[in-house]
């Protein structure tokens, strides 16, 4: 793999009053920073203007021109700037939040051609029912899901001040991290290569 530094962002997708997300997102920031290859950004939902209401055009075909609010447009340029994301993602009812699915919605082509993982956590299932939902919504807009991802079951007896308690949990990040870096490498590569044909 090529000596380069990745644009990774980390999205922490719960807005739920008293969320997990951020700790976990923050974990997640520090396991990228230390793998040396990325240059990490972290966007919270929750600071974001996500309305649910969307345009009537699709953002794919319009491009530039998609209406969105201005409270969006960190988020907009942090998505377009990224060449790889990590998505924290909690399960609310077998799947994953409302402000998940609004923030993908908004947008298109920031997604296409790009690795995507996921860091999850929850219940017994460790939040997985809403990975894969989500690896379906991504493939549609024509991301790279990477196979290997991070969860964490029953995540209120798992963590402590900040950090999870399964002494695994940093060599399974890093493997994570290492199949996003070659994915990134790989597919930023084949968009500088060629457009995307999508």
């Amino acid at each position: 793999m090529e000596n380069t530094t990745h644009r990774l962002l980390i999205i922490v997708g719960s807005v739920r009053e008293g969320r997990f997300g951020p700790v976990v997102g923050s974990w997640v920031a520090e396991q990228a920073r230390a793998h040396g290859g990325f240059e990490v950004d972290v966007v919270d939902l929750a600071d974001i203007d996500l309305p649910l209401a969307l345009p009537a055009a699709s953002p794919k075909f319009a491009g530039d021109d998609y209406p969105r609010p201005a409270g969006m447009a960190r988020l907009t340029s942090a998505l377009e700037e990224a060449d790889a994301f990590v998505v924290v993602t909690p399960e609310y009812n077998h799947s994953y939040p409302a402000s998940l699915k609004a923030a993908i919605d908004w947008h298109f082509t920031q997604w296409t051609a790009k690795p995507v993982a996921f860091v999850s956590y929850g219940g017994a299932a460790g939040g997985r029912h809403a990975v894969l939902h989500l690896e379906n919504v991504l493939t549609e807009l024509h991301a790279v899901t990477v196979r290997d991802g991070l969860a964490f079951p029953n995540y209120f007896a798992a963590w402590q001040d900040g950090e999870p308690l399964d002494p695994g949990a940093p060599g399974y990040a890093k493997t994570l991290l290492d199949q996003l870096a070659w994915w990134a490498s790989t597919l930023r590569a084949g968009r500088e290569r060629a457009p995307y044909p999508g």
